[in-house]
C-alpha cells in the first residue's frame, strides 16, 4: 500500500472523505500516478494534486478513476458532489474567474499530452511502408453469403449455451439467489430495485465459493459504503459482518451507527484504517 502524505488539517471532512476513497481505489488498482495519467485524460501532476488534497478533482476525473478501477461510479460521484459543495463554500470569491483559470490549466496539460501522442502517431505512420490496395478476386465474386450466416449463427448458439450453463451453475450453488437476485461482478446492476420497510431484516445464506464468502446479495469487492448508504451491497456487507462475528445491528440494507461500529471493530482487528467505511480493503477481509 502506498505511503501517502498527510492531508491538510484545514481540509473539510467531506472533501477528506472523497480523497481517502480515491486513494484507496488507486492503491487497490496497483497503478502508479504515471500509469493512471496514461489511462485517463489527466496528467500525473494533476493526480498528485487531487490525491494530496491540494485541489478538488473535477467530476470527470473522479468518474474516470472509478471506471479505470471498476468501482461504483454513482457512489463516487455522489461523494464528489458533497465534497464540491464544501470546497466551494470554503473558498468564496469570483467563481467564474477561478473556474476559467482551473479549466485553462487542465486544457494546457491535456493539450501537451495530445500533442505528444499525435507526434508519436505521425512518426509511426512515417515508418510504415505504403501498401497496395487489395485486388478483388480474379473470378469477380466474393465469399458465399450462406457460410457466413451459418458461422455467425453457430457462434451465437455457442455463446448462449455458455451463458445458460453459467446461470444453472450459479443457481445450483446458491449464488445470485435470495433478496439480491442476479449479481454482477461490479455490484447489483441486474438486481431488483432496493426497497426497505421499517423493521425488515433480510436473510443471509453465507457460503464459500471459489475461495471467497458470499451471502447471495452482491459479488462486489469495490463498492464504497459509508454512513447512510443503502442497497444490496450494504445487505451483503451486513451479512458478512454478522458471519465474521461483528453484529451490525440487523441486516436492513442501511449503514447506520451500529453497522459503522461493527465495521470499525473489524478494521481494528485486521489493522486497517478505522474509518467505519467499507471499501476495497475491508471487502477483502469480509470475503476471507
Amino acid at each position: 500500500m502506498s505511503r501517502w502524505k498527510g492531508l491538510p488539517a484545514s481540509l473539510d471532512h467531506r472533501v477528506r472523505h472523497l480523497v481517502v476513497q480515491l486513494r484507496r481505489l488507486k492503491d487497490h488498482s496497483g497503478l502508479s500516478l504515471a500509469a493512471l495519467a496514461a489511462r485517463t485524460s489527466y496528467s500525473k501532476s494533476s493526480w498528485e494534486r487531487y490525491l494530496n488534497g491540494k485541489k478538488l478533482p473535477p467530476r470527470a476525473a473522479v468518474e474516470a478513476l472509478a471506471r479505470v478501477c471498476e468501482a461504483d461510479v454513482p457512489r463516487l460521484l455522489a461523494l464528489h458532489e458533497v465534497a464540491e459543495q464544501a470546497w466551494n463554500a470554503e473558498r468564496p470569491g469570483p467563481p467564474a474567474e477561478k473556474a476559467a483559470t482551473d479549466e485553462t490549466a487542465e486544457k494546457n496539460e491535456t493539450a501537451e499530452k495530445d500533442e505528444t501522442a499525435e507526434k508519436a502517431e505521425k512518426a509511426e505512420k512515417a515508418e510504415k511502408p505504403a501498401t497496395a490496395t487489395a485486388a478483388p478476386p480474379a473470378s469477380g465474386r466474393g465469399m458465399p453469403f450462406g457460410p457466413l450466416v451459418l458461422g455467425a449463427l453457430a457462434v451465437l448458439v455457442a455463446a448462449g449455451a455458455v451463458l445458460l450453463v453459467a446461470r444453472l451453475w450459479e443457481d445450483a450453488n446458491g449464488i445470485g439467489r435470495g433478496a439480491g437476485a442476479a449479481m454482477t461482478a461490479g455490484g447489483t446492476d441486474a438486481a431488483p430495485a432496493f426497497t426497505h420497510r421499517p423493521g425488515e431484516d433480510f436473510g443471509c445464506r453465507v457460503q464459500r465459493r471459489a475461495g471467497a464468502l458470499y451471502a447471495g446479495h452482491s459479488r462486489t469487492d469495490t463498492a464504497v459504503l459509508g454512513s447512510g448508504a443503502s442497497g444490496w451491497d450494504v445487505v451483503e456487507a451486513q451479512c458478512l459482518l454478522r458471519h465474521q462475528g461483528y453484529d451490525p445491528g440487523g441486516v436492513d440494507g442501511i449503514v447506520g451507527g451500529r453497522t459503522v461500529r461493527a465495521v470499525k471493530r473489524l478494521q481494528a482487528r485486521f489493522k486497517l484504517p478505522t474509518d467505519g467505511i467499507v471499501g476495497p480493503d475491508t471487502w477483502k477481509v469480509l470475503r476471507r
